[in-house]
């Protein structure tokens, strides 16, 4: 028999998980997945040591490291740095997050897409509680050494700033890159994303309010949350319910123009 109607009748389909996987849902999809299931592995490998005390140490290396040496209360450089990181921590907020997730949910209701902006919402109501559930099971005490530069009402594993950061910016910025056209501006929104969680989870150790082990956390739940609704996008789309990605035409496209 043809080596190309065995395939089609899925005789010759791959061998290998891998393969199988790809052949069914994707390479996109897999690949999505696998990195879903090594950030929350991540995450499942920092909640047992926190609980354990193994990132004790490295915990209170960092956040000293962060202090100025010759009076630990105080924390490195001048006045306007400190000033500067209160700024930084102040866009992992749960008022700016949400003004944020408005502004994109408009946007995106103004171009029409209005499915997507539904699904920015959700993903984002939804991280939300995630967080709030996970702090309410850990219940980890916000760090003693120092004194803390910033109000705090929650526990402090994981990192509501460094999750709620990464599941705001990431998941909208994937929404809305998805319906941009230009790759250049897919990539610029893309990393303005993870800068901005990025820098949120920094600055919320520099002010003593938090563990880096609690940032780290905060960061692969908050990744792969987005990561998630991202996927939930693409299925969507396939299925006709979302609208498609945009995408500028390749060189072969501009010429049938």
């Amino acid at each position: 028999m043809d080596e190309r109607k065995i395939y089609r009748f899925g005789l010759g389909a791959p061998r290998t998980v891998a393969g199988w996987a790809s052949h069914f849902i994707g390479t996109r999809m897999m690949i999505g997945l696998l990195a879903i299931a090594g950030a929350l592995g991540f995450f499942i490998f920092l909640a047992e040591a926190v609980a354990e005390g193994e990132t004790r140490a490295f915990d209170e290396a960092v956040l000293l490291a962060m202090r100025n040496p010759l009076d630990p209360q105080m924390p490195f450089g001048p006045g306007w740095l400190q000033e500067l990181m209160r700024d930084f921590t102040a866009f992992g907020g749960v008022g700016i997050l949400t003004l944020v997730t408005l502004f994109a949910a408009s946007l995106l209701w103004i171009q029409g897409n209005r499915r997507s902006m539904m699904l920015t919402i959700a993903a984002v109501a939804s991280g939300m509680l995630v967080s709030s559930a996970l702090k309410a099971v850990f219940e980890r005490p916000r760090p003693d050494l120092v004194p803390h530069g910033s109000i705090t009402y929650t526990a402090s594993f994981p990192s509501g700033h460094a999750l709620l950061s990464a599941v705001t910016y990431l998941t909208i910025a994937a929404l809305v890159a998805r319906v941009q056209v230009k790759r250049r501006i897919k990539i610029y929104i893309l990393s303005v994303a993870a800068l901005l969680s990025i820098t949120i989870g920094i600055s919320r150790v520099y002010l003593g309010v938090h563990w880096p082990s609690d940032v780290a956390a905060g960061w692969a739940v908050g990744s792969a949350w987005a990561l998630l609704w991202w996927l939930i996008a693409r299925r969507l789309e396939e299925q006709g319910v979302v609208e498609p990605e945009r995408d500028e035409p390749g060189p072969a496209d501009k010429t049938k123009g």
